[in-house]
């Protein structure tokens, strides 16, 4: 603390020092008194001191309202005098209005007071257990003085919560607290956590920080909300950005659908407010976070097709094609359409079919370059426009194709009615405003990056110069136009959109090199002394004619390649010519346009060079330097190694196709095996099944051969004749129908292994290839047998395979059969039983009539005997009597039965 007694030193006596006495005696009071009330009136007098004589009660009282802060926690009142004080001596927020703070060595008051209060970690922990607190007058302080402690020395502070047992945790707790003014404050001292912190960050969005957001953001209403939703905003950012971990797990919770209601809009879109033009613009940046161009290229694209599936880009291009939008909200969603469908071909199709609401309407695209190339619109307009046509064309082909169509003669609209891109891409070009120059020959460019079907289709455009003079091609245009010395901007422009499309396409070389006034151009502007503000065009004249000269196929007898370079020694010289190259790369604003894809810059002087042309320049301008070094002979080598080369690697070509088709047929045998394998197991477990009800079918046969044996005069059988003991004859015919569908699948899989074979054995005879001597083709060679050795491996392994599928297969039919033997003795067995047991039941029946004829003669003749006077024992009568009850009690056992 001696600084501060050196500053408190310097200033001048009176007054003050009565207020340092004060001061001091108030500090005594807070340090010594016992009393509750003379310490917390004692802290409350240091608080109303302590804005205006912050530096004298900031050095004398600091340590003592520490104490209290320890001591007194159970009187919330004097916790928050303390707390006030703390944050008036800390915070710079009242710097500005306090003549008596005004000088430099007071600016640095609110850092030196930090770093005294966090030098002992313990004062930040304590401050953390005191949010925990729910008073109003404790927690509302502690949020505000924490925040300044962040803002006056962030990294230390961050470090020490950190560490802190549930230290960002309890602060979460503050987003959800019912009083506003908390929340709104937690957010804010969120804001201040996070702040270039990435491990508090994760830990911040694991806590479910994005959820209780989403929530605020969407009460207080969306982009209609007040500053809330801004805070809001600006803390969702410092989570997301740079931060690869917590954007997926933004993706991954499913929080960019939430993120499109935040973008519709009215028909009715003027009188915005400037907080809700804030809001947005904040909106649109977090949206442009997610899918940043320096971005892990994965998450972007995910980013990327989760926001056209929820219709978020589709709502994007609704305000893009809306009127009465403010302009700096319409260029900032521009921008960040374009980083939406920038590289995602789905994103890209679908902006391509965007129509703008006019009469008739016209593609998205063409109303934006029609703003491109108009000079009356803003600079930063222009900007965007041409960023989103350069994201439009990104690995898009397909985009690429349909813009160079629209310059065709058999695309072009005979009738005038429809205007094309490519015609305001023409316009554009050659318009007498230089920035609309450059924006054109750009965005050309690009409909020609690393697409040479598209370069060679360009050739064939041709434009009307006047009446009654022959249409010129575009490149020949595009050179008469660098010739005319127009402005800089201008040739740079042009020069950058020849260099890409001459770049990797030797036909355009050709037309290139066929007008023979563009090489005597080149050299002379390549030759002479110019200053400074020429350089970068001799750099870019160098580039082109070095690519010439790379890409040259030595199809013009005067422009080969070996004269070229003559040429350059003649006129120019190696060296003068390497270092006119270097001039390209060494310039300002190359650096800066390297950086990032955004054609962003502070006014239209800065706009000189394409990021993509700056990765063309780093690609070519080493090969051009070795090549221009390079003798006739070495080229010689060189071309004929090429040449070699490429048969080779079309010869490898061909066999890595033609393993692939085999990986792929052996994929589609794989699956064969392992569905025969299934069905194997399935008919297995059948088979296992069928047999256990074949055992239990004997045993119940056994036990009814038994019953039968010893109730013969009972009814047999309960079972069903189309039935076999749970057998069904429907399974039967299911299990057959299985095994032949077993069989005709194991046919064509032989079939099908039988013609591999074939064409494995026609592949492993056409193995060697001529030039085996050259280390390339050895080594290629190699790595083909070794595949198709591999191959025939797995070939006989998938037979082996297949042979024991095939013994298992007949197994199974040897069990199936054996089964159906079996069922058909029983069903024998069992029609035998019934006609036994058919014959027993009608045995039975006549004794019964038998019986009954008995017993209707007996009564007849006692009759007759009494009739005659013949007397009949009343026993017998009993006995008869009995007999006939045990005959009806027999009679009534078998009707039961």
């Amino acid at each position: 603390m001696n600084f501060l007694r050196g500053v408190m030193g310097g200033q001048s006596a009176g007054p003050q020092h009565t207020e340092a006495e004060t001061i001091q005696k108030l500090c005594d009071r807070v340090a010594s008194s016992t009393l509750l009330d003379d310490r917390r009136n004692a802290v409350r007098a240091l608080k109303s001191l302590s804005k205006k004589y912050r530096l004298e009660v900031g050095i004398q009282a600091m340590e003592h309202l520490i104490h209290v802060l320890q001591t007194d926690r159970s009187d919330s009142e004097i916790i928050a005098y303390a707390l006030d004080t703390l944050y008036n001596i800390i915070s710079n927020d009242e710097e500005e209005e306090l003549e008596e703070n005004s000088t430099r060595q007071s600016e640095d008051l609110g850092s030196q007071f930090t770093e005294i209060f966090i030098k002992q970690p313990e004062n930040v922990t304590l401050l953390l257990s005191l949010l925990e607190e729910f008073d109003f007058h404790v927690r509302w302080p502690g949020v505000r003085l924490l925040t300044s402690l962040l803002k006056q020395l962030g990294p230390p502070v961050q470090q020490i919560i950190l560490v802190s047992p549930m230290g960002v945790s309890r602060l979460m707790d503050l987003l959800a607290d019912s009083r506003e003014i908390i929340r709104n404050d937690g957010v804010l001292l969120l804001q201040a956590l996070t702040r270039s912190n990435g491990a508090i960050q994760k830990i911040v969005a694991f806590e479910n920080a994005f959820e209780r957001l989403l929530d605020i953001i969407t009460e207080e209403g969306n982009s209609d909300g007040g500053i809330v939703v801004e805070d809001c905003l600006i803390l969702l950012q410092n989570l997301l950005k740079t931060n690869n971990s917590n954007q997926n797990f933004f993706k991954e919770g499913s929080y960019i659908q939430r993120m499109k209601p935040w973008f519709e809009v009215g028909e009715e879109n003027s009188g915005w407010s400037a907080q809700k033009v804030t809001n947005l613009h904040l909106m649109l940046q977090l949206v442009r976070v997610l899918v940043s161009p320096t971005n892990p290229p994965g998450a972007t694209s995910s980013c990327q097709k989760a926001m056209f599936q929820c219709g978020l880009l589709q709502q994007l291009c609704t305000i893009l094609m809306a009127t009465g939008i403010p302009a700096d909200i319409l260029t900032e969603t521009i921008n960040t359409v374009s980083e939406v469908i920038r590289g995602c071909q789905v994103n890209q199709d679908y902006f391509a079919s965007v129509n703008a609401p006019s009469n008739p309407p016209r593609p998205a695209i063409v109303v934006l370059l029609m703003s491109m190339v108009n000079e009356r619109q803003p600079f930063v307009l222009r900007c965007a426009v041409l960023y989103c046509f350069q994201c439009f064309l990104y690995k898009n082909e397909k985009g690429q194709g349909e813009i160079v169509a629209t310059l065709l003669p058999s695309t072009i609209d005979a009738t005038g009615n429809s205007v094309s891109a490519g015609q305001l891409l023409c316009g554009g070009l050659f318009s007498t405003d230089s920035l609309s120059n450059w924006c054109a020959a750009v965005a050309l460019a690009h409909a020609l990056q690393g697409n040479a079907t598209q370069k060679e289709q360009l050739l064939r455009v041709q434009l009307a110069t006047s009446i009654g003079n022959p249409p010129v091609s575009l490149l020949q245009q595009c050179t008469n136009i660098l010739s005319q010395g127009s402005k800089i901007q201008t040739r740079v422009g042009l020069l950058m959109l020849l260099c890409t499309w001459l770049s990797n396409c030797p036909i355009a070389v050709t037309h290139f090199l066929h007008n023979s006034a563009n090489v005597p151009f080149l050299t002379g502007q390549i030759a002479e002394n110019l200053g400074e503000e020429e350089q970068l065009v001799q750099g870019l004249c160098a580039l082109l004619l070095g690519i010439s000269i790379y890409f040259n196929d030595n199809s013009l007898e005067n422009y080969t390649k070996e004269k070229l370079k003559q040429l350059i020694e003649k006129r120019i010289g190696k060296e003068n010519f390497i270092e006119k190259l270097g001039f390209i790369s060494k310039h300002e604003l190359y650096s800066r346009a390297s950086q990032k894809p955004q054609p962003n810059f502070p006014s239209p002087e800065y706009m000189i060079f394409d990021h993509e042309f700056t990765k063309l320049v780093k690609e070519l301008e080493g090969v051009i330097t070795k090549a221009i070094y390079k003798s006739s002979e070495e080229d010689k080598k060189e071309e004929e190694v090429k040449k070699t080369l490429e048969q080779h690697d079309n010869i490898v070509t061909h066999y890595k196709n033609m393993i692939r088709e085999q990986d792929l047929q052996l994929e589609e045998l794989k699956q064969q095996v392992s569905t025969l394998k299934c069905q194997n197991e399935q008919l297995q477990t059948a088979v296992t099944q069928q047999a256990s009800q074949i055992q239990q079918h004997k045993d119940q046969y056994n036990l009814l051969k038994v019953q039968l044996g010893k109730d013969n005069h009972h009814q047999g059988s309960h079972g069903d004749g189309a039935q076999v003991n749970g057998i069904q004859p429907e399974e039967i015919s299911r299990l057959r129908e299985e095994i032949e569908e077993l069989k005709s699948q194991q046919a064509l899989l032989q079939g099908q292994l039988a013609e591999k074979d074939s064409l494995i054995e026609n592949l492993a005879k056409s193995v060697p290839v001529e030039g085996e001597s050259e280390h390339v083709s050895a080594a290629k060679t190699t790595d083909v047998e070794g595949r198709l050795s591999a191959l025939l491996q797995e070939t006989k392994e998938l037979k082996n395979e297949i042979k024991a599928l095939s013994e298992e297969r007949t197994a199974i039919q040897k069990q199936l059969d054996s089964s159906n033997s079996t069922i058909a003795i029983l069903q024998t067995e069992k029609d035998k039983l019934d006609l036994e047991v058919t014959d027993s039941k009608k045995e039975q029946d006549d004794l019964l009539v038998l019986l009954a004829d008995q017993d209707q003669k007996i009564l007849s003749l006692k009759s007759k005997l009494k009739d005659l006077g013949h007397p009949v024992e009343e026993e017998d009568e009993s006995g008869d009597q009995e007999d006939d009850d045990d005959e009806i009690d027999d009679g009534d056992k078998d009707q039961d039965i």
